[in-house]
């Protein structure tokens, strides 16, 4: 029954930790992860391909399959066992004991040159100090604290794909800021040189456009090589192997885009919802309550044990030298064991659990204070990057009419090209800063969300 509890949790934890993706992208397609290296993939098809291929997984996976044998062997204290003792031995003649009648011929010989004996048994421990029943809760607690464990780990797997996602996302877009500079910069060169062909201009014009499309290729190039890191990036983080054969240029595409989406929480609430929601703080608890059963099972230690057994005995017979001679019951009894002094090792023991809950206690309470700052630091950079997202609203609208009015003026005689080149530059550094803005976001948000409990596979 416990082993078909803690399969049937283990199979809760991997379909929860699969439908976690859904949740937080809405999406439900699951498509096959190796084609989805060569096609648009949303953030859900990353979350649902990491959840598959990512080591982290699948190391937490494999975690789990150890727990559940540390269960069985847990709980085997509580469980009958099947023994089988077999044993052949022989002796010389000369080493048998022997009688004397007093008269001749009456020596008697006692045992057998050869000896052999099988016995099958049923063992059942009836008391053992409080360790059966403490077996089977601790069984339990271990099965939970694993799965625990596992939706961690998919909590954290599920921030680091968010994290990359949006990395690429921002490196990507940045690449276009970076173009459509170079571009601006390009035609204000073409401009320039047409002017300074008709002798409108100096040529001090030209060397100055000259000078500032060089300044901007620099920025395209670290772009463009910024977006194959995070691509790489993101593509190790789902798992896949980008080998020897693998161009330098992953082709992997995404289908999202940055969005601010709205994430109302006060700091009050989002700390109760941490305190609740957190599975590393359960794990934690289910800790605590190991800790007290290994001081139960070492104070059994001061009490006696008992079992029950019953079987089938054979061996040959002790009287007779024909060795093919058997003697063959059953057998049934108690067996009862006390150490009454065990030379302190019971008391070393207990002292040692002890001293074990204690500590599981303060690491509790430690990681109550972390996740409490945690929450905090989220949710503070959230309301920052929120409050530059907002300020940067307008200012990319602006800066386009601004960069437009230059050029208008520079057309007209009453604008200088340093005016026009300032406005392009602020322009890019406008359009930089709301992707930043963006990224920084998305990003916080996503924090704020592992921080409260919201991304774990319980939700």
């Amino acid at each position: 029954m416990l082993r078909s509890r803690f399969q049937r949790a283990l199979v809760a934890a991997s379909v929860a930790a699969l439908t976690a993706f859904r949740v937080l992208a809405g999406q439900t397609n699951s498509p096959a992860p190796h084609a989805l290296i060569t096609d648009p993939i949303s953030l859900a098809d990353a979350i649902n391909i990491a959840l598959k291929q990512n080591p982290t997984i699948l190391r937490s996976q494999k975690d789990l399959e150890t727990t559940h044998g540390v269960v069985l062997e847990t709980r085997a204290i509580a469980i009958p066992k099947v023994q089988f003792t077999g044993s052949y031995g022989a002796i010389a003649n000369g080493d048998l004991d022997a009688f004397n009648f007093g008269f001749a011929g009456t020596n008697v010989t006692f045992g057998n040159a050869q000896t052999w004996t099988t016995r099958i048994r049923i063992v059942q421990s009836l008391y053992e100090g409080g360790r059966i029943a403490s077996s089977i809760r601790t069984a339990r607690l271990l099965g939970e604290q694993a799965v625990l464990n596992f939706q961690t780990s998919v909590a954290d797997t599920i921030l680091t794909v968010q994290v990359a996602y949006y990395d690429v996302l921002a490196k990507l877009q940045q690449i276009a800021v970076e173009e459509a500079s170079v571009q601006l910069l390009t035609r204000e060169l073409t401009d320039t040189t047409r002017r300074f062909n008709a002798g409108t201009v100096p040529r001090f014009n030209v060397l100055r456009a000259e000078v500032e499309l060089a300044n901007a290729k620099p920025k395209l190039i670290r772009a463009r090589n910024a977006y194959r890191i995070a691509k790489n990036n993101l593509a190790n983080v789902l798992g896949f192997s980008a080998g020897k054969d693998q161009p330098e240029e992953v082709p992997l595409i995404l289908a999202g885009k940055l969005e601010a989406e709205p994430l109302e929480i006060d700091l009050s609430r989002a700390i109760t919802s941490a305190l609740e929601q957190r599975t590393e703080l359960a794990a934690l608890r289910k800790a605590q309550a190991l800790r007290q059963e290994d001081i139960i099972n070492a104070r059994a230690g001061y009490r006696p044990s008992l079992e029950a057994y019953a079987g089938y005995d054979a061996h040959n017979s002790v009287f007779s030298s024909d060795i093919s001679t058997e003697l063959h019951g059953w057998i049934a009894g108690v067996q009862m064991n006390w150490d009454i002094f065990d030379g302190l090792r019971t008391r070393g023991k207990v002292k040692e659990a002890r001293a074990q809950h204690d500590k599981a206690e303060i690491e509790l309470e430690d990681a109550i204070r972390r996740i409490e700052l945690e929450v905090r630091t989220a949710l503070f950079n959230f309301r920052e990057a929120d409050e530059v997202l907002k300020s940067q609203e307008k200012v990319v609208e602006e800066g386009e009419e601004a960069l437009r009015l230059a050029n208008a003026r520079a057309e007209a005689g009453a604008a200088t090209q340093l005016d026009v080149l300032s406005a392009q530059t602020a322009l890019t550094e406008a359009r930089t800063t709301q992707i930043q803005a963006l990224h920084d976001y998305a990003v916080a948000r996503a924090r704020v969300e592992r921080a409260i409990g919201e991304n774990s596979p319980n939700h």
